[in-house]
């Protein structure tokens, strides 16, 4: 392998940086995205061929099957004509232009909208937390999931989903997914947690010193070095074998030593840079790459729909992923990943609607013979609090009246109450759990409730500290 010029970071050649690693390949390719015909689905509350309009965009929904036109059962409350859609929540630009898009849910279904051709992964997750009546709590996230390759990544708030689109092939059977992910920007918030400090190396400047907002800062400044260094497993180009070197990660791209752990610029050799290129995760690192552990990412060209393309490396543990993969995104978007993070505060401050599916819901009182509207929020607050317990209590009895006709009432009111809970999965394994809570982001706190495959009798509390998923098996106390 040939030497490197002195100073890496300005290292360029025709057409790429650096010199190319022989263990990876950098051939590219291309593909555009083919769509199809949907039939109008239209809603209840507009008349027949009507769309949401903007001005003059419109957002319509699709689906494959044609339903007769419903009238609107409240003319009075919403005009057939008025936008569903906020320009504070949705900021569409003057192109006209539209397309017919598929996402999907957790539970695999589907739902086809035509959108504006600018349309950006926020407009996207805003517009499916409208339609699907979410609490928008800042953390849902659109991903691009490859199934041929088994990988996915982050769209990027700020990114458009027709140019992500771009990127795949005719028959590559890509998708797009619409889920929560906590973790999206928890590295502002704790980014000591997420850069290991034996991991990062930063500017003299900083006289060694890390800080959470000088971490944060470091990463965000066009002038500062910070550079992310460690072992990682690398899979060689036409090899079944992976083998572990000592990696460097700048701003100018990512690097790998062929003398131990050697900085020095003839010993780095040029891998990838991130200005065309995104990093993934892979969905089953050992299972489809023969990778040593499930902690595996990759760095895949915009416009290459090859394995053979793909960078593949894997970490020992998820904070290790975890921190390369982050730092990544970081060195690729720099600031506008902090404007995507602080984007939803800074609207809250400078104007007191939240969101339309907050501002759009009233308190309202049914327990006489008469409704009213309740405008005392403790008041508010108290209600809604009664109308969860009487709506356990029905629960309760519902699922009461399927059970076996020699079980007590107590003693199925007490499963109703956990069984309807989002957070309770009855018969998940711990490999599913531990997928389950990685997809949704690992920061602390995130947590499910499972039955025990080892003990059909307790419970099973699956939950993720430090960035490690704990199980801890719980037994019901019998009264």
């Amino acid at each position: 392998m040939s030497a490197m010029n002195d100073s890496l970071d300005e290292t360029h050649t025709s057409g790429s940086l650096g010199e190319k690693a022989t263990i990876f390949r950098g051939a590219r390719g291309g593909g555009s995205a083919v769509g199809s015909a949907f039939i109008p689905l239209r809603s209840p509350l507009q008349p027949p061929n009507a769309a949401v309009f903007k001005g003059n965009r419109k957002v319509r929904e699709v689906d494959e099957t044609q339903m007769g036109p419903v009238p609107d059962p409240f003319p009075e409350l919403l005009p057939s004509a008025v936008s569903l859609v906020s320009e504070c929540l949705l900021p569409w630009t003057k192109n006209s232009a539209t397309q017919v898009i598929k996402v999907y849910s957790e539970d695999n279904t589907s739902r086809a909208v035509e959108v504006p051709s600018d349309i950006t992964a926020r407009d996207i997750c805003q517009l499916f937390i409208l339609k699907n009546h979410c609490v928008d709590d800042h953390s849902w996230t659109l991903f691009e999931q490859i199934p041929h390759l088994s990988i996915e990544r982050t769209i990027e708030d700020h990114e458009s989903v027709m140019e992500v689109q771009s990127g795949w092939g005719m028959d590559s059977h890509c998708c797009l997914y619409f889920r929560k992910n906590y973790a999206k920007y928890e590295f502002f918030k704790k980014p000591l947690d997420f850069f290991p400090e034996h991991m990062v190396s930063i500017s003299s400047e900083t006289n060694g010193i890390m800080n959470h907002s000088q971490l944060i800062q470091t990463f965000l400044s066009s002038s500062s070095c910070p550079e992310i260094h460690g072992f990682l497993h690398a899979k060689e180009h036409g090899r079944k074998s992976w083998k572990k070197f000592y990696f460097v990660l700048r701003r100018s791209g990512l690097y790998f030593s062929n003398k131990g752990t050697s900085k020095e610029p003839r010993h780095l050799q040029f891998i990838a840079e991130f200005s065309d290129s995104d990093v993934y995760t892979l969905l089953s690192a050992k299972k489809v790459y023969g990778a040593p552990t499930d902690y595996g990412f990759c760095v895949k060209a915009s416009k290459s729909s090859s394995a053979r393309d793909l960078k593949l490396l894997c970490a020992d543990d998820e904070q290790t992923r975890t921190c390369w993969v982050t730092a990544m995104r970081l060195f690729k978007y720099g600031m506008q990943l902090y404007q995507n993070f602080i984007q939803p505060y800074q609207k809250q401050k400078s104007s007191p609607m939240r969101s339309i599916s907050e501002n759009s819901l009233v308190a309202i009182d049914f327990s006489g013979h008469k409704t009213r509207v309740i405008e005392n929020p403790s008041e508010a607050l108290s209600v809604a609090v009664e109308e969860g317990l009487s709506w356990r209590r029905k629960s309760c009895h519902r699922l009461s009246s399927h059970g076996s006709p020699s079980a007590s009432q107590s003693s199925m009111s007490s499963i109703a109450i956990h069984m309807a809970q989002p957070w309770f999965h009855s018969k998940l394994s711990r490999e599913e759990a531990q997928k389950l809570i990685t997809q949704q982001g690992l920061v602390d706190g995130v947590f499910l409730v499972r039955d025990s495959q080892s003990n059909p009798r307790t419970f099973v509390l699956s939950l993720c500290h430090t960035q490690k998923i704990k199980h801890f098996q719980i037994v019901p106390k019998r009264i």
